[in-house]
């Protein structure tokens, strides 16, 4: 019972963190292929349930959390110096806004979905380029684009909210660059 016990905290604290090599897909998935937490798993079922291919799912994820479950955006500082509010609700990995993961979860009936847990994240980020591929007309396959909606929203997207931030034009760049890696990395995995 003890030694149980003991594998049941050890299997948990693994998935408390983000994986160590975050550059590569493959070895993410080899460091996640447990029974009940498989990210190849899930992130295969979100690609064919929303066609979101899962390179892409998976860069979306390292750009926003870098793999980390409980992420947060930074707190802004009171008097330059006081720890206070967050820049917004954004949270675990998907750096999802409460108002957006409520959406998801009514829209697909996925009540318990955690922003923590990664199968639901993975999930919520194709279903979130799958609707804004939609209303938008993005290619399912277009990295850069999917992101810069993906950050701003489909009504940020639409009405250009990226022209003039080049920060954001390059974390989409960013994004569509580890997508592209991770495109080449999974069709070597073994």
């Amino acid at each position: 019972m003890r030694i149980a016990f003991i594998v049941a905290l050890l299997l948990l604290a693994g998935c408390a963190s983000a994986p160590r090599d975050t550059r590569n897909a493959c070895a993410i998935f080899d460091q996640r292929d447990g029974w009940l937490d498989n990210w190849q798993r899930a992130a295969n079922h979100a690609e064919r349930q929303y066609g979101i291919p899962v390179h892409i799912l998976m860069a979306t994820i390292y750009t926003e959390s870098g793999f980390r479950p409980n992420a947060r955006p930074p707190r802004t500082k009171l008097f330059g110096f006081i720890p206070w509010k967050r820049q917004s609700t954004a949270y675990g990995f998907s750096q999802a806004l409460n108002g957006t993961w409520s959406e998801y979860k009514q829209s697909t009936g996925n009540l318990l979905a955690r922003r923590t847990k990664f199968s639901d994240a993975i999930h919520f980020a194709a279903w979130y380029h799958n609707k804004n591929s939609r209303k938008n007309g993005i290619a399912r396959n277009d990295a850069y684009n999917l992101y810069l909606a993906y950050y701003l929203g489909d009504a940020g997207y639409r009405k250009g909210g990226w022209r003039g931030n080049t920060q954001l034009q390059k974390a989409a760049q960013r994004s569509a660059n580890i997508a592209n890696a991770y495109a080449k990395q999974l069709r070597s995995c073994d």
